[in-house]
């Protein structure tokens, strides 16, 4: 019985060393983002303004011509799901609450009382915007948006393509920390 499981073992390894890591996904990544236009996120935001705090997990299908956007709490429970088409950006809460807007920024001021970067958010996260300070591989360090003030904090590796991992957004009061657990740019 040993000598079968010694078998399989020795049949599976190699197959395991073949495995790419993160550092060979982020090295094959484009350098120049302006052309990308679709990609798959899962990960975790921390939102803060004053004395509240919310922390959500989100899940998000961008895509240029669409949106799917599912925010779950911590522990995966949903919460809403947010869509954007050609016909405009809906909102569509957990206890079947439904909000209809022309665009996604419209929508969000309509809904949390403040107007949030979301249609502009997809080259955020690719940091593809013109950089106020570069690292060492020429990665944006921190960028600026209108009166947002955008850092990115962590990259999935030290490849000059990599895609970052830990981003802060930051406008008055309100910060938004997003963590990416996984990206995907050919969905």
């Amino acid at each position: 019985m040993r000598a079968a499981w010694a078998w399989v073992a020795a049949a599976l390894l190699p197959g395991c060393a073949a495995l790419p890591s993160p550092e060979d996904f982020a090295a094959v990544r484009p350098l120049d983002r302006s052309a990308t236009t679709a990609f798959r996120l899962e990960g975790r935001l921390a939102i803060r303004q004053g004395e509240n705090r919310h922390h959500v997990r989100v899940s998000w299908q961008h895509e240029a011509d669409a949106d799917v956007m599912l925010i779950a709490s911590p522990l995966g429970q949903g919460i809403a799901e947010l869509t954007r088409d050609r016909r405009g950006a809906h909102l569509l809460t957990s206890d079947r609450r439904s909000f209809e807007a022309p665009d996604l920024d419209t929508l969000s001021e309509e809904v949390f009382g403040f107007r949030m970067p979301l249609a502009g958010l997809p080259r955020w996260l690719l940091a593809d915007l013109p950089p106020t300070a570069v690292d060492r591989f020429g990665r944006p360090l921190a960028a600026r948006a209108g009166d947002w003030l955008i850092a990115y904090l962590d990259y999935e590796s030290e490849s000059a393509g990599a895609l970052p991992l830990l981003m802060e957004f930051r406008r008055g009061d309100l910060e938004i920390r997003l963590k990416v657990d996984s990206w995907d740019l050919s969905p």
